[in-house]
């Protein structure tokens, strides 16, 4: 029984663009025939007008102290709020968001009962009362005019110049009209030639994506699946879009052995990777995400996601000019309509806004500038997108909260929750009641008091800075203490044997402290430099990291290096797992980053039901070549006493199930081979070390042929055999080279 019932619907005051409201005027007119008394605050900005909520039968005044129930869309300014009332409201709470806490304070003072619209939720958790699919709406069309001002920026005039953004349209359906006229154009031919053909993919199959594909099939269009993305990316028609739909299937999958189990990846997303960056991405021109990404989910993009995708393309088969330019990469933009900063696109650290609805990211400097012009990818992240389009978000959000409207007017918030017959649905949506969080919510409260402890932690500074210690101050240290500089968070120290060398690394980055260390010499100032760090990096010669690791352990702390690991730093198993440290090895560019090369390789190969039979890598960090003019072809960028070494190494690989051993003292330089898999480059090479214990690592287990070898400029072989034979690659010391032997000459 609804007679005699009061609620009232609020007036919109969190943003200047707020037009929406949650309930719409057939809405109230229902709700009045059902006995319902329902007051209005007058608003001059809400899309509805005052007039047809009074022409509905609503009582409109400034006073809505009478109600029991007020429905609102966004947060209530506290001192707006009335003691002892049911609030339906967005009240961003429920993540223990620290600038509405003060709303959820005085929500709990003043006794009043809050329900959150994004918890009403059926059976399945799927919610039941959104704006979602004029999110996508409006996404779609705020995108394809900004697509318009990105090409127009890049060189190019195309007909998506003549669509505006959203709130620029009294309605969709002018929108669309709009994109229709467009649409017609582009039928005819209107797409520059040398921008390829355009792909628009929409992550997910809910309300926004649904929302965003309404508006985009009134452009010409074709439909493809996720596995011909790439076909119609480089060679499909310039005379219609083409759209992919892309579901959770195309790209997550299990860690430990792929396939995908939706019940498995909601419990468990941190068992799951995606492959959208590696699998969808590299062939989508636009992109409109759409989904709910929760906390330990798989991101979509990464940030080192964006500098692969944002890589110059190669698209010789496009007619281009000057006047008539490719486009820089495959990629333009993206609409986030999840509007989740840090979220499932992780380089969207910050929402744009209605006034400034769009940015330019720059992946190479990990920033983005408000422009059309530059280099990076157009991103769109409004988070409050259906108000651009008001008056149908009103309409469609009020018949989805009309029927739970019904039940929550029943509420009366002195009474206690308990004594409430309310559904599931109802009861589940409220946060708070009777001055306390419920129980489903009292979560809100710990995290509330994590927050703090951290806030409180970090005001006080025990939490202001991680210390790092470096070991070696040579070539390759350099680059890894300007990385870690960036962060004010970090202290640096640099400890070399040469103190010369470290205080030149040191004057570059200021607050970094150079220290004198030998360590062999002096284990005991070793040993106090590693108790004061929460982590070592040692760019020493492998042969000490036995060394190190062991004090390490013993001070537990990690250690990081970039070396392969040896036998006497394996033999330190059981006792860093004892001590709960960890000894990270292999992390360089070889090793390293080929490891890292090669796995995603034998991926790319099993998921398109390949077998790996042989497995060559080279690698090798080679000079420019018009920086290569001398006797060995090389410039050292590390240890050159390292580089020397290497070349007595022994090495041991597989041919055709054979394995081949080469022994260590000078052999490796005759086991050298010719490469041409790079025509334009003289380039040879030779064996790595033991690559046969990659078999196993690699689960290649089954291989005929593995081979890691060492990448060099033809020549460098020859030379290091001529040095073999003069006895200057010699490790052991000569008595004519003693500093106090006799002089001689050559």
């Amino acid at each position: 029984n609804l007679k005699g019932k009061i609620i009232a619907i609020r007036r919109e005051d969190q943003s200047v663009w707020e037009r929406r409201a949650p309930l719409a005027p057939a809405n109230v007119r229902r709700l009045i025939r059902a006995g319902v008394k329902v007051i209005v605050q007058p608003s001059n900005r809400r899309a509805y007008p005052a007039h047809a909520y009074q022409a509905a039968g609503a009582t409109l005044q400034e006073d809505i102290s009478s109600a029991s129930i007020i429905f609102g869309v966004k947060q209530v300014p506290v001192d707006q709020l009335i003691s002892n009332k049911t609030y339906c409201l967005f009240s961003h709470t429920i993540k223990a968001q620290e600038s509405n806490m003060p709303l959820l304070d005085a929500i709990l003072e003043k006794n009043i009962r809050l329900l959150d619209y994004e918890k009403l939720t059926d059976d399945n958790g799927q919610r039941v009362v959104a704006f979602g699919k004029y999110a996508g709406v409006a996404g779609m069309v705020n995108i394809l005019h900004g697509l318009g001002l990105r090409l127009l920026a890049l060189g190019h005039h195309t007909p998506f110049m003549h669509i505006g953004p959203a709130h620029n349209y009294r309605d969709s359906a002018m929108a669309r009209q709009a994109i229709r006229d467009a649409g017609y154009e582009i039928a005819l031919g209107a797409m520059p030639k040398s921008i390829g053909p355009l792909t628009f993919i929409f992550t997910g199959s809910g309300n926004v994506s649904q929302g965003g594909q309404e508006v985009f099939q009134e452009l010409p269009h074709e439909y493809v699946p996720p596995e011909m993305l790439r076909k119609v990316a480089e060679h499909g028609d310039t005379t219609k879009i083409y759209g992919c739909e892309v579901r959770r299937r195309h790209h997550l999958e299990r860690k430990d052995g792929g396939g995908f189990d939706p019940d498995e990846c909601d419990k468990h997303p941190e068992r799951y990777i995606s492959t959208f960056s590696k699998k969808i991405a590299p062939y989508a021109s636009v992109i409109i995400n759409g989904i709910y990404w929760a906390v330990d989910s798989p991101k979509l993009i990464t940030i080192p996601d964006a500098k692969y995708l944002l890589r110059p393309a190669y698209t010789p088969w496009l007619p281009s000019s000057i006047g008539a330019p490719a486009l820089p990469h495959r990629i333009l933009a993206i609409c986030d309509i999840s509007a989740d900063p840090g979220g499932s696109i992780e380089f969207m650290n910050e929402c744009t806004t209605i006034d400034t609805p769009f940015c330019l990211y720059d992946a190479d400097r990990n920033k983005d500038t408000k422009s059309f012009k530059g280099p990076g990818v157009l991103v769109c992240s409004i988070d409050n997108m259906p108000t651009q389009l008001p008056k149908e978000s009103t309409d469609f959000f009020g018949n989805l909260l009309y029927p739970y409207a019904l039940d929550i007017i029943q509420s009366d918030a002195k009474v206690p929750l308990e004594e409430h017959n309310f559904s599931p649905a109802v009861y589940d949506a409220i946060i708070a009641s009777n001055g306390k969080l419920t129980p489903n919510f009292e979560y809100i409260q710990e995290l509330r008091l994590l927050n703090h402890r951290c806030k409180h932690t970090a005001d006080n500074g025990e939490i202001r800075s991680k210390k790092v210690v470096v070991l070696g101050a040579g070539h390759v240290s350099a680059p890894l203490v300007e990385y870690l500089h960036r962060n004010s968070n970090i202290h640096l120290t640099v400890a070399s044997q040469l103190k010369e060398e470290a205080d030149i690394l040191a004057n570059n980055f200021p607050g970094v402290e150079p220290v004198l260390l030998d360590v062999i010499e002096r284990p005991d100032t070793l040993n106090d430099i590693v108790k004061s760090a929460d982590v070592v990096v040692s760019l020493l010669p492998y042969s000490l990291h036995h060394v190190i690791a062991n004090v390490c352990i013993h001070n537990k702390t990690h250690l990081v290096t970039a070396s392969y690991t040896n036998e006497d730093v394996k033999a330190l198993h059981e006792k860093a797992l004892a001590a709960d440290v960890t000894i990270l090895n292999e992390v360089g560019l070889d090793p390293g980053i080929d490891h890292l090369l090669a796995l995603e390789c034998f991926d790319n190969v099993k998921q398109a039901g390949g077998k790996i039979e042989s497995f060559i890598s080279w690698c090798g960090g080679l000079p420019a070549p018009e920086c290569s003019s001398n006797p060995l072809r090389y410039k050292f960028s590390w240890s050159p006493r390292g580089v020397l070494l290497n070349t007595l190494a022994s090495a041991k690989f597989y041919s055709n199930r054979q394995i081949v051993e080469i022994q260590p003292g000078g052999d490796l330089m005759s086991a050298v081979q010719d490469l041409d898999f790079l025509p334009g480059f003289a380039l040879e090479g030779f064996p790595n070390r033991d690559s046969t214990i990659y078999k196993d690592i690699y689960g290649l287990s089954n291989i005929n042929t593995m081979l890691r070898g060492t990448l060099r400029f033809k020549g460098f072989c020859n030379t290091i055999r001529a040095l073999q034979f003069l006895g200057l690659t010699d490790p052991n010391p000569h008595p004519s080279l003693h500093p106090n032997g006799p002089d001689i000459t050559w």
